[in-house]
């Protein structure tokens, strides 16, 4: 999958971003025409070409790893990320390809990234009822470990309604190191 040809047809451009500063592990970001499409944490070698099979099957799409620095779609996702790592940025201005999510996620997940800023949280019940569905917090669970894009679409700032940090795709310390990062919790001792 690390084709160093640009593709004819529809295109998938995707990188691995790795380095100081991340928090769980290297982050494969892919993105189309339309936008950043995917956003993945862990990805050691031995995950990547599985990710993108996954996501060429999906998409229908070429998939085409440019050399480090010579991102076109990923250029501004990547300044992005390592400034939102670095503290300096704090809302994500970018366009999206929500083709990866549908119906009630996809609803979910526009409602969390237009109405939950960098260093709030909100509960899984408050956000059901945003969406009009008071009750359905366990379906908010669902729709947030099945967000194509963590990070930019921050589910990290989705938490239980008893004061319980919850369930996180990228692992509960690398919440915990999220939240931290913004604000939301104390940094670890060590």
């Amino acid at each position: 999958m690390d084709s160093t040809e640009r593709p004819r047809g529809p295109r998938l451009e995707w990188t691995v971003v790795a380095g100081e500063g991340t928090i769980g592990g290297p982050l494969l970001l892919a993105a189309t025409p339309e936008g950043l499409v995917r956003v993945e944490f862990h990805a050691g070698p031995d995950r990547v070409d599985k990710m993108i099979g996954s996501l060429v099957s999906r998409l229908g799409a070429d998939a085409w790893r440019p050399p480090p620095g010579q991102e076109v779609l990923l250029a501004e996702p990547v300044r992005q990320l390592k400034a939102y790592f670095a503290g300096s940025l704090k809302r994500f201005e970018l366009p999206l390809d929500w083709r990866l999510s549908s119906g009630f996620n996809r609803q979910v997940l526009q409602e969390l990234d237009r109405s939950v800023p960098y260093g709030a949280v909100v509960g899984y019940g408050e956000l059901a009822a945003r969406v009009g569905q008071p009750g359905a917090a366990q379906a908010v669970g669902n729709a947030m470990g099945s967000n194509p894009l963590p990070l930019v679409v921050a589910c990290h700032r989705v938490v239980e309604n008893d004061g319980g940090i919850g369930g996180f795709g990228g692992g509960v310390e690398a919440k915990r190191g999220l939240l931290a990062l913004e604000g939301v919790l104390p940094q670890p001792l060590f």
